[in-house]
């Protein structure tokens, strides 16, 4: 079949075959094409492009008014696959939204001439028919038909995709389009006709562009008879008849070579306005998106994962295969979950997401968790109640944007290791804090207590793994990074409403390590932690190192370590981050646990999947957990991985939940717990060391709105700690823990809480006060 082909027009409906690939739109009627004569038409056809001069056959004599249809554009893995009208004509193919306000009209006028592909447009077309539309008419009202994107097929190449035989690709040298037919022979029409006319424009090699055009004539008859005139002899004439025609000859070969790089530059010109109209719709898109965001923070997290509701539009609801290019075995593990996990009934839950246990208001106090076991639901709430903050301060000063285009500006030719970055890159909490938001939901560990107290080891696991999924809840949509601990820093955290008292510090400069150690009814938590980072480009892969232990009063130990780590667009686009890879928690007594996060891929319609498998000693799998990391977790009893017959995830059973966000939504898009992680409650200033995160300045200038001297401040502690390198070969020990040499940790040594009661803190250097440029900080 190709799309050229060109057949007498056939009035009756007998005649038309059952599957048309294209239509072709004349005056007065319709005519559809099958795949009769194909080969003899599209023989024909490549005869005429691979004859002769191919830069003096002109596009519109192959392809009349162009071709037009339906294609399924990959938009991204928040909208999926959309449909576009595509024109391919003039060597450029241009697309439209058919959907929303911004749509295009099309009927039978509007595409007279053009040979349209699918029957979807065509069927597009025949709705207009009696609609009272004239398609001319339209097309005068409403002018040029601005096309959402433009393609130049001279600087782009076209792919068909292996593992689709619906798919294609074109690439224009700074972007790819990911388009999809409706149907296998779809495709292929397209493809011919884009490979037709791109073949058009034929790349020319430097020996082209350099050879002369021949045909030429010039003629030294004047010359000739004016040195004649002159007496000049004929030896002469003739010299300076070649002198002439050499001189001309080169002239000539200049100005051809000049006109091909002025063809070339003119395409290179027009492809590059339109990568930047598609650019500038990127970013007013993507700032659009961002504003609508701004105090709607709670209804977005409760609409989010909603796939396709009967609201929705047309546009809405065509979503394409969402995991059309799943191919890895591992992968298939997932596929049982993807109803579950967009189910009514796990949204339902999801919907009513948990209140934090600290929080001092009344109605946030009432638990939704009807799932949860009523004897073991209290567990964890019979704490005191401590009021804190519910916002963080309001700013003083004006936000300035930043960009990190003009950082990068203002700081050619420097020595990047002395480069500040600003603070507007930075969330007002640090690393070490951050360490403690992972025990935000630390009523999972009491519960696992006490479900060991029971008998119950099964239960006891699997809390300890919802527990260690929810330390990711709080990362999503969290763009700015945390302030990097100088070396010495420490940080407490005494909440009596959770029952349990954490401490950090900050061990090693080079590489970074912090060790943390938390103490809860019943159990002990600690570990330390290192990042090996990857740079990808427009994304850098971050690899933790360490081992976090957790041990209960009865002897029982587990032990696991965190996944992998990734932040994506990094120079342009939206800020997100996944997580991915492999979670082994080992116990010491009868079970140990797998947990799979599945990375996240751009037609992900369930993205953040995580699943799991408890087993006892022998092998055999005592449950299976589901869930996803940034919302709920659930477990069944038994082994379901198998694909038997039924939902095997109808009797799920809920584990945890994530948390209400914040009724005061912050720019950081922190949690209700972050927010109280760098507050200084009354009376709490006089009792912490001079090391303690919270008097950090440029951190609590940060969170005051200070922006102008938090950076001054980032600054002068930056240089200040260009000197902890320095002290760390000279032998400085950390103040709070020790390195264990059996395990290669870092382990708490003790009495910091004692040092606290008594407010001695003389060891703690003033690791945030003002120094001389010859002072150390030992």
């Amino acid at each position: 079949m190709h799309p050229f082909c060109c057949v007498p027009a056939d009035h009756t409906n007998n005649s038309m075959p059952s599957t048309p690939n294209y239509h072709i739109l004349n005056n007065n009627y319709t005519t559809t094409t099958n795949n009769n004569n194909n080969n003899r038409v599209s023989d024909s056809v490549r005869m005429r492009l691979t004859s002769g001069d191919q830069r003096d056959v002109k596009i519109n004599d192959i392809v009349g008014d162009g071709i037009s249809g339906v294609l399924n554009k990959w938009v991204n893995y928040g909208k999926g696959w959309r449909p576009r009208w595509f024109v391919l004509q003039d060597g450029v193919l241009s697309y439209y939204k058919i959907h929303g306000p911004d749509k295009i009209v099309v009927s039978k006028e509007t595409e007279k001439g053009a040979r349209v592909i699918g029957d979807e447009s065509f069927r597009r077309l025949s709705r207009h028919r009696s609609s009272g539309f004239n398609g001319v008419a339209v097309a005068s009202n409403r002018g040029y038909r601005k096309p959402v994107g433009e393609v130049h097929l001279k600087v782009s190449s076209v792919r068909e995709s292996r593992s689709d035989d619906r798919r294609f690709s074109i690439f224009t040298g700074t972007k790819r389009l990911h388009l999809r037919a409706d149907t296998r022979d779809d495709r292929i029409a397209w493809m011919e006709a884009l490979q037709a006319v791109k073949g058009m424009f034929p790349r020319m090699s430097n020996s082209e562009l350099m050879a002369p055009i021949g045909g030429i004539t010039l003629s030294t008859e004047k010359l000739r008879q004016r040195l004649l005139e002159e007496g000049v002899s004929e030896a002469a004439i003739q010299d300076s008849e070649t002198i002439m025609m050499t001189e001309f000859s080169a002239m000539q070969d200049q100005l051809v070579l000049l006109k091909q790089k002025h063809l070339l530059l003119m395409d290179t010109l027009r492809m590059l306005e339109t990568e930047k109209v598609d650019l500038e719709n990127t970013v007013v898109d993507e700032s659009q998106r961002l504003s609508k965001e701004v105090g709607a923070t709670s209804r977005l997290r409760q609409e989010k994962y909603s796939d396709a509701s009967p609201s929705e539009s047309e546009d809405d609801n065509d979503r394409g295969d969402a995991a059309e290019e799943e191919s890895d075995d591992e992968d298939n593990a997932f596929f049982d979950t993807r109803d579950f996990l967009s189910s009514g009934s796990f949204r339902s839950s999801g919907s009513d997401m948990r209140s934090s246990s600290f929080t001092s208001d009344d109605e946030d106090l009432q638990y939704n968790e009807p799932e949860i076991d009523a004897s073991i639901r209290s567990v964890g709430t019979s704490y005191p109640r401590v009021k804190r903050r519910k916002k963080l301060p309001d700013p003083i000063e004006k936000e300035k944007g930043v960009s990190l285009w003009s950082m990068i500006k203002d700081n050619i030719g420097k020595d990047l290791t002395k480069v500040c970055l600003p603070v507007y890159f930075n969330e007002p909490i640090s690393s070490l804090q951050k360490c403690f938001e992972d025990l935000e939901y630390s009523y999972l560990l009491d519960r696992a207590y006490e479900w060991g107290k029971r008998g119950n080891s099964l239960m006891r696991i699997l809390n300890v793994a919802a527990f260690a999924v929810s330390g990711y809840a709080s990362t999503e949509e969290r763009s700015c990074k945390p302030f990097n601990p100088l070396l010495g820093e420490t940080y407490e955290a005494d909440y009596p409403d959770k029952g349990l008292r954490f401490f950090s510090e900050k061990v090693s400069h080079h590489p970074m390590i912090v060790a943390c150690h938390c103490e809860g009814k019943g159990w002990k938590f600690w570990g330390d932690s290192n990042l090996k980072s990857k740079f990808w480009g427009r994304s850098i892969q971050l690899d933790p190192v360490g081992v976090l232990t957790l041990e209960f009063d009865d002897g029982e130990v587990f032990q696991w370590n965190k996944v992998t780590t990734s932040i994506y667009n990094l120079i342009l686009g939206k800020l997100y981050c996944d997580h991915y890879g492999t979670m082994r928690i080992q116990g010491n007594k009868n079970y140990s646990c797998k947990l799979k996060f599945k990375e996240q891929s751009i037609i992900e319609r369930n993205p953040h999947q995580v699943q799991g498998v408890v087993q006892d000693r022998s092998g055999k799998t005592a449950a299976t957990l589901i869930g996803k990391w940034d919302e709920s977790m659930h477990f069944v009893n038994g082994d379901c991985s198998g694909k038997g017959k039924g939902d095997p995830f109808s009797d799920a059973h809920l584990l945890w939940r994530r948390s209400k966000p914040p009724k005061f939504p912050t720019r950081y898009n922190l949690s209700r717990f972050a927010i109280t992680l760098n507050e200084l409650t009354p009376g709490l200033k006089e009792k912490l060391p001079p090391t303690d995160s919270r008097l950090r300045p440029d951190q609590r200038c940060l969170e005051n709105g200070e922006y102008e001297m938090a950076n001054a401040e980032k600054l002068r502690l930056e240089q200040r700690q260009r000197q902890a390198r320095k002290m760390q070969e000279r032998g400085w020990k950390p103040q709070w823990f020790a390195k264990d040499k059996a395990s290669d940790t870092f382990v708490y040594t003790g009495g910091y809480w004692e040092a606290r009661e008594q407010a001695k803190w003389d060891s703690c250097p003033d690791i945030f006060g003002q120094f001389s440029s010859d002072q150390t900080l030992d």
